[in-house]
């Protein structure tokens, strides 16, 4: 399957200061045992999050050597990591300590019960939500129910990307779009919403563009959503598994029209995926359907890991790993906490965002609203309807 992520690392941060876990807050670090060794600490990635995070994640050990000696990074689709980690649970051999992935796995986690609960249980020991996040990424925080810390934001999309020797006047419009497909059969794609994130903000967002009865119940509100997905599926050739996909697609000619979000607008032209002339089109009624990468314990860690984690935690909420995060516009902008300002990124991320970006964003983010996603049981439902009745026979 594809993994939903087709950045590579192009630099290396050094590492911002941090007072480290012997001075962790509260009373945790002297309720449960702090390691007498250091650790060796798995974390697995089910969002492509890594890009964004892999310096700040490695920049913890240089600062605490004596808690952590090294980080391993492991990939996994998000659909597949739920029951691996319930079978490890159930067989009381759990090997993975730390999980960054979107909302997907978040909500499979929550769903089955798989996560340590942080928030109010660790209060004391973890950042204060409404002091430290930025105002949507906050909402997106506050979809995990405790069971999460937001670690990256972006308001995502959906947006069309295309080619503009291809597509000479672009879809502005749902019906516009679709009689697009019509007239050219197999041109268009989006990944599976369960493991890709431009594809489930594309089906969140058209229940706004289409108008339907209630674009927060997939279920019984998305009538018109539905009937949409269908009738367009009918001149789409199959469904990746994950977006690196289509932008390959997209960027070897196989495909004109893709569904994409300000990340995967950005990142895959900084790394030549895509060509840099691609274009990107709101369609009428847009709104943006926000996005946010998460970080999650898994139940059955020791507690000597958890000190290790909550305070890991910590530091990735810190301002100066978070500037990391401006990356190379994978999740433009990136940083979910306040005051973190692009002149605080490193020089090889200003520089990028500075070629590749686009001052459309600027208008659109401003002039159009911004919607959280469906809350953790409606996406799970929405996957399945669409897996059910929409993609099933044609993912790949």
């Amino acid at each position: 399957m594809v993994q939903d992520t087709i950045h590579r690392r192009t630099f290396l941060g050094g590492v911002a200061g941090m007072a480290g876990i012997a001075a962790a807050p509260g009373a945790f670090a002297q309720t449960l045992k702090l390691p007498a060794s250091p650790l060796t600490i798995s974390v697995i990635d089910v969002g492509g999050a890594l890009a964004l995070v892999q310096t700040p994640l490695e920049n913890y050990p240089k600062a605490n050597p004596k808690a952590v000696s090294r980080m391993v990074f492991t990939k996994a689709p998000a659909p597949e990591l739920p029951a691996k980690l319930k079978a490890q649970q159930d067989a009381g051999r759990l090997d993975i300590d730390f999980v960054i992935g979107g909302l997907d796995v978040l909500s499979a986690g929550i769903d089955q019960k798989l996560w340590v609960e942080l928030l109010p249980r660790f209060a004391a020991e973890l950042p204060k939500p409404d002091d430290i996040y930025l105002k949507p990424a906050l909402a997106m925080h506050n979809l995990g129910r405790g069971q999460a810390m937001a670690m990256v934001y972006y308001p995502s999309g959906p947006l069309l990307e295309y080619m503009p020797d291809k597509v000479k006047t672009p879809p502005t419009t749902a019906q516009e779009l679709l009689d697009w497909t019509k007239q050219n059969k197999n041109r268009f794609l989006y990944a599976r919403p369960a493991n890709s994130g431009p594809g489930r903000t594309w089906i969140m967002g058209l229940p706004y563009i289409l108008g339907d009865s209630d674009p927060k119940d997939p279920a019984k509100g998305w009538d018109k959503t539905w009937a949409y997905l269908k009738a367009l599926g009918e001149n789409i050739e199959y469904y990746p598994g994950g977006t690196g996909a289509t932008m390959k697609e997209l960027g070897d000619g196989s495909r004109d029209i893709i569904v994409s979000t300000t990340g995967w607008d950005i990142n895959p032209r900084v790394l030549g995926v895509v060509p840099k002339e691609a274009k990107i089109q709101a369609l009428k009624g847009f709104h943006w359907v926000t996005d946010a990468q998460y970080m999650m314990i898994p139940k059955g860690v020791s507690d000597e890991k958890l000190a290790v984690l909550l305070d890991l935690i910590r530091h990735m909420l810190t301002p100066q790993q978070q500037a990391y995060t401006y990356d190379e516009g994978y999740f433009y902008p990136g940083p979910a906490v306040k005051d973190v300002p692009l002149s605080m990124a490193p020089a090889s991320s200003q520089k990028a965002i500075a070629e590749f970006g686009r001052p459309e964003y600027d208008k659109l983010i401003a002039e159009n609203p911004m919607e959280t996603p469906l809350e953790p049981e409606k996406m799970v439902v929405a996957f399945r309807i669409w897996d059910e009745q929409v993609g099933g026979a044609k993912r790949k």
